[in-house]
């Protein structure tokens, strides 16, 4: 069995420091770990440290050490210098696949033997990033959901050369940053979230294409209902609950035959540059000007959801 491993003082190379590369830098170096950012952006140096300081209250909030952040914090423009020493590299490229092909013969080259190869790759399998290398035992994807400093999931998906060990070491690493990983069996395009998420949005971009309602009346519904729901119990368990004393057997038996027909008969939403002006207007209307406001807001909402959460599923004993 993998213990859960010490992280502090290790050292994580990010290979891209957008949204999603600073956001891993951010959580890594809250956990005592050394990080050097590979990117080959100038401005990188002064983009890294601004978005410290606006990630920093939200780290407090989750109880993480944030002041002097940027003490372990160092930039490598030479790829082969910057996963010399890696315990663990997260990369954070281009969504291409011969991009993630380079970078990784370039760092399979330079690190460590047993270094973590991790890609937060939202749809590029493992398999195809490692195809061009001899060895890919250590390589998987480790994607997160934006903004991973906050969001517990981290989907660990193993390539089909991904050595059973790798999958047991991300795990316990995504562990010991008080993530919440989970290992998706089987390799498919867009994992597990981003395919519920996905679907669902494509359902609330017809209903705006028709007219039903606006951008912001669908936000609010969906926060009211489904969202709500869902961050309690999620579909299946909620579903299960619905079907009364026989759980989905009463489910099915009450609403099969009409689930049935739906998913038969479902509209297709036509995304065309129509919709996409409609949905650009109503959402400017709504929420234009206001980006900085509304992603405090939101990390202050995600805070408070799962603090409440972790409250409601403590038994008294453990309170």
């Amino acid at each position: 069995m993998t213990t859960t491993p010490d992280v502090a003082g290790r050292t994580a190379c990010v290979i891209g420091a957008g949204v999603i590369g600073t956001s891993w830098t951010a959580l890594f170096l809250a956990h005592g770990m050394r990080v050097v950012v590979h990117d080959p952006r100038p401005e990188v140096v002064d983009d890294v440290p601004a978005a410290l300081a606006e990630i920093a209250p939200t780290l407090s909030a989750l109880g993480l050490p944030s002041g002097d952040l940027a003490t372990g914090l160092s930039f490598e423009p030479d790829l082969g210098r910057a996963v010399a020493d890696a315990y663990v590299v997260q990369e954070n490229g281009p969504e291409r696949v011969d991009v993630k092909q380079q970078l990784w013969a370039q760092v399979t080259a330079s690190a460590p033997p047993d270094a973590l190869l991790l890609s937060s790759s939202s749809a590029i399998t493992a398999t195809r990033q490692g195809m061009e290398l001899t060895d890919a035992g250590r390589l998987l994807v480790g994607h997160p959901f934006n903004p991973p400093h906050l969001i517990p999931l981290v989907e660990v998906v193993p390539g089909e050369r991904t050595h059973p060990d790798a999958v047991a070491d991300a795990v316990a690493f995504y562990t010991a940053l008080a993530k919440s990983p989970q290992v998706v069996r089987r390799e498919v395009r867009g994992f597990v979230a981003n395919r519920l998420q996905r679907a669902l949005f494509a359902e609330c971009l017809l209903l705006v294409q028709q007219g039903v309602v606006t951008v912001e009346e669908l936000d609010d519904i969906v926060t009211s209902s489904v969202g709500l729901r869902w961050a309690a119990d999620g579909p299946f368990r909620s579903f299960h609950l619905g079907g009364g004393a026989d759980g989905f057997r009463g489910y099915f038996r009450q609403f099969g035959p009409g689930l049935r027909w739906a998913i038969e008969n479902e509209e297709r939403v036509d995304l065309d540059g129509d919709l996409e002006d409609l949905v650009v207007a109503q959402s400017e209307a709504a929420y234009g000007g206001r980006r900085g406001e509304l992603e405090a807001e939101r990390d202050r909402k995600q805070l408070a959801i799962l603090r409440a959460l972790a409250t409601a599923t403590t038994s008294p004993e453990e309170s």
